[in-house]
């Protein structure tokens, strides 16, 4: 003990302020002895306790957080408990209200995000074709949404992922986030599973991505037969192009000419359904390799 710590429990001791019993520690009990089912225990009328207060990036320094560590986020003007995975925050979760904005605390460390960032995604509803259902009108892991229907940025375009992987990619023209080894020939009969499912995984338990049915619906309903159908509608889908597998490299292809968003249904082992559109008189639900990425956009029923 330091000369120092060692002065303040003398001087908590001698003041009446501090009460020790074997496996407990009260401040501030006025001489009883401290609540036997706690370690610690701080009592006062006038006084609160006082957490560590980190902004989201120095928090994310923390290097192997404790199960159960808490800090005060001054980011998120909310206390945050780290759970043994992720970051949580402890403020309860208001009644989701379609229409609002959701902030969104996007983490590596639950295997779907490349980076850490947080993000506000816009939710809008009313959708012909879907009506009921809630979508974000900006692509999972995209800064913002789009500028234009050939909006070519990273910032706009968001993150990719391939058939049934929750793993997603970030690409900035130049290189992917996470450069690990591509995944290909893809084979199995098997819708997305919820598991693995990166609206679920990271916008919550209520968030899917879309079936091939809703992507169908909004898209024969809407009449889309170009991108003006997708980027007019009050999704703003964009032509954020994808991620290609070529003789062991994977290319950024089509980014502010063509549109690819996966649905959750599989076509067979190999293929799966997607909604894709371009500029000169295309808008349909296709399939394709599960190999190839491509970006995400979220609905909620």
């Amino acid at each position: 003990m330091t000369k120092a710590i060692y002065a303040t429990v003398m001087m908590l001791f001698l003041t009446g302020s501090m009460f020790a019993q074997t496996g407990s520690v009260g401040i501030n009990n006025n001489g009883s002895s401290p609540n036997g089912s706690a370690m610690l225990d701080v009592s006062s009328t006038s006084k609160g306790l006082l957490p560590p207060r980190l902004t989201t990036a120095q928090r994310n320094t923390i290097a192997s957080p404790a199960e159960g560590l808490v800090i005060y986020n001054t980011d998120e003007k909310s206390l945050n408990l780290y759970n043994g995975v992720a970051w949580t925050s402890l403020t309860p979760v208001p009644d989701f209200i379609c229409g609002l904005t959701i902030s969104i605390n996007h983490i590596v460390s639950r295997g779907v995000a490349p980076v850490n960032k947080t993000v506000a995604y816009e939710t809008t509803t009313g959708i012909p074709g879907e009506l009921t259902k809630c979508w974000i009108t900006s692509n999972l892991g995209s800064d913002h949404q789009a500028t234009a229907v050939s909006d070519a940025t990273e910032a706009s375009a968001g993150w990719y992922w391939q058939f049934n992987l929750k793993q997603g990619y970030k690409h900035d023209g130049t290189t992917r986030t996470p450069n690990t080894t591509w995944i290909t020939g893809i084979s199995e009969t098997s819708d997305w599973i919820t598991a693995n499912d990166p609206c679920n995984i990271e916008l919550g338990t209520t968030w899917h991505l879309p079936t091939y049915t809703e992507w169908y619906n909004v898209d024969n309903t809407g009449g889309w037969t170009s991108w003006t159908g997708p980027w007019d509608s009050g999704l703003k889908l964009h032509a954020a192009g994808f991620l290609y597998p070529y003789y062991g490299d994977v290319l950024l292809t089509n980014r502010g000419s063509e549109g690819y968003y996966w649905s959750s249904t599989m076509y067979n082992d190999v293929y799966s359904w997607y909604l894709y559109f371009r500029g000169d008189g295309y808008s349909m639900v296709t399939y394709n390799n599960k190999d190839y990425g491509y970006p995400a956009r979220c609905v909620r029923d």
